[in-house]
């Protein structure tokens, strides 16, 4: 595993400290931030002999495409805030694009994979039937999020430092295998493979009609099998994912003409970015209360849809935070109000907590990860600080964040070691400090 330089950890203290001068537990804020970049280096990241990075969700042996790009992020931050010496970002950066040439490998040998193992040995999470054997595979759930996160952090990492190294010989041909398999999936029932199924599981661990999925009508948006959360989608059409996807091959589109010079490829990547975006404004909303359009979770093509939010990010309540929309955009501030109320059947509310759990955990669990995304997503200030605060209030005694965490008895959670989460506090701490993710304009 990896060892952060001592010099910039000791940096990243004192930053945040600075950065944090109302908050009473200022220093216990600035610890814990330490702590968790640091934990995330030394037991879920290793570099690999060929130079790339391999990171590993934590109490699960393999690699999540989304979630190690979300555990690394907090590492691009420090380095558009200029935090350590030239030397201790430099190896920050080598980090972030040694994972995203992993992020190429990985789409390259399979685009619908969720998860991947280290090294090609078979090892899965459960037995399952796909339409393709891959023992690269450690699940083979076909997510929205695993072809936007790579594109997406790319794209910041060149426009925070310029650096191209993540541009690799694997870069364009795992772009054409983005744009190919977004084509197929806008044609889900007539155009894909794909299926994936399960027996002897939960209901949100399989895919019905035979592993195909719900059945779906043509409209431009892009076909999923599974949420974020790795449930399997209610209707095929997942919103904040499409939303994602969007934003990614836009920046793919950038990546290519200006980094790679394929023009004709980033042409295509952008057409694919406006006709999604264009389907979202005439298939993704619906009427909420009072009458004010809102965001949909989920669409089949057919006039069906479901309204919810899960804390698993892409989510509706996370969009302005992955750029997708203005924070302040009508839509979005309506959406929002139904996401955190009784509306959404996966908002609870208890004794220490409140706030957005998952159906992919028990009833009456509010996640940190939508607790920090909650925080990021709103404009006051003084409630980031409160949040941080119940964050460390409510961690069970553990000193780690965790999966969910009952809104009455924090005490009660799943997933002691969740690698993201932890990542989650940094970032919402890193930011409630003035340490941005983007460079200034």
């Amino acid at each position: 595993m990896v060892q952060l330089p001592a010099t910039l950890l000791d940096a990243v203290h004192e930053r945040v400290l600075s950065g944090l001068d109302d908050s009473p537990q200022r220093e216990e804020i600035a610890r814990r931030v330490v702590a968790y970049l640091r934990n995330t280096a030394e037991t879920t990241v290793s570099v690999e002999e060929d130079g790339t990075t391999f990171v590993i969700t934590g109490d699960i042996p393999a690699m999540w495409l989304r979630d190690s790009a979300a555990q690394l992020t907090p590492l691009l931050r420090l380095v558009v805030a200029g935090i350590g010496s030239d030397e201790d970002r430099a190896v920050l950066v080598g980090l972030l694009t040694g994972l995203l040439r992993r992020h190429w490998q990985y789409i390259v040998i399979d685009p619908y994979a969720n998860a991947f193992n280290r090294t090609e040995d078979s090892s899965h999470w459960d037995i399952d039937d796909t339409d393709r054997d891959n023992p690269w595979a450690w699940e083979r759930k076909f997510e929205l999020d695993s072809l936007s996160y790579g594109p997406d952090l790319a794209w910041r990492v060149w426009k925070a430092t310029g650096d191209t190294s993540w541009a690799d010989e694997k870069f364009v041909t795992a772009a054409r295998t983005i744009l190919e398999t977004v084509r197929t999936e806008q044609h889900h029932e007539d155009r894909s493979t794909y299926y994936f199924r399960r027996s002897d599981c939960p209901a949100q661990d399989t895919l019905e009609r035979d592993g195909r999925g719900s059945l779906t009508e043509p409209n431009g948006l892009v076909w999923a099998g599974f949420r974020p959360s790795d449930d399997a989608c209610e209707l095929g059409y997942n919103i904040p994912g499409n939303h994602f996807l969007a934003l990614s091959l836009d920046r793919l589109g950038e990546l290519l003409a200006e980094v790679a010079g394929e023009q004709e490829d980033a042409a295509e990547a952008r057409r694919l970015s406006a006709e999604i975006r264009a389907a979202l404004q005439e298939h993704g909303l619906i009427d909420g209360p009072e009458g004010r359009r809102i965001w949909a979770y989920e669409v089949d093509g057919r006039g069906q849809h479901v309204f919810l939010d899960d804390a698993n990010v892409p989510s509706l309540l996370g969009l302005p935070y992955l750029d997708c929309v203005p924070a302040d955009d009508p839509v979005y501030l309506a959406t929002r109000a139904a996401v955190l109320s009784r509306q959404n059947p996966y908002y609870y509310a208890g004794l220490y907590l409140e706030g957005v759990g998952s159906p992919h955990t028990p009833k009456d669990h509010v996640w940190p990860i939508g607790k920090n995304i909650e925080a990021l997503t709103g404009t006051d200030d003084a409630e980031r600080l409160r949040t941080l605060e119940l964050l460390i209030r409510t961690d069970g005694g553990t000193g780690m964040m965790h999966e969910g965490v009952h809104v009455d008895d924090p005490s009660i959670f799943t997933r002691e070691w969740f690698s993201w989460s932890n990542s989650m506090f940094c970032e919402l701490a890193l930011d409630t400090a003035g340490v941005h993710r983007d460079p200034a304009p």
